[in-house]
């Protein structure tokens, strides 16, 4: 869906081509230019933005079918675990599932189960990255089933 897209790059850049973060990412999807060469993406010129989306694109996608593609996940949950990892990489991602197993939490579920994990084990940064993107996601849902005539 379209929406988790811009969803995301509004979350990682205000939907702002030009910007560049302190660690090298850029553009909208705010995406490192070596993750982007790697064989996984292979993307180049990913300042240019119909590459920085494409790139950024394949990475959710490459997170997503490593590893989370497990059918005991949820498809909506794939996408949070996806988004989570593209914060804080898949093995702190790894590690706050098993923390969460740990704690009694269902290892396979973002909201109020692995996120709690989260919060704990690298603080409050991701917890509130994938939060946002959802929120803007069920915002960017609600303008169009508003835009369309009843």
């Amino acid at each position: 869906n379209h929406f988790k897209l811009i969803a995301q790059a509004y979350q990682e850049s205000g939907l702002k081509q030009g910007l560049r973060s302190h660690r090298g990412a850029v553009g909208v999807m705010q995406i490192l230019p070596s993750t982007a060469a790697d064989k996984n993406v292979n993307i180049s010129e990913v300042e240019q933005l119909e590459n920085n989306i494409h790139a950024g694109t394949k990475y959710m996608n490459f997170l997503r079918t490593r590893y989370f593609s497990d059918p005991a996940i949820s498809p909506e949950n794939q996408i949070f675990f996806s988004w989570a990892a593209y914060n804080a990489g898949p093995a702190n991602v790894r590690k706050m599932r098993a923390l969460a197993e740990e704690m009694g939490l269902d290892k396979n579920v973002w909201f109020q189960n692995v996120e709690v994990a989260a919060g704990k084990l690298i603080g409050s940064e991701t917890v509130k990255y994938v939060a946002n993107i959802h929120k803007y996601y069920s915002v960017y849902l609600l303008l169009e089933q508003n835009a369309k005539p009843q």
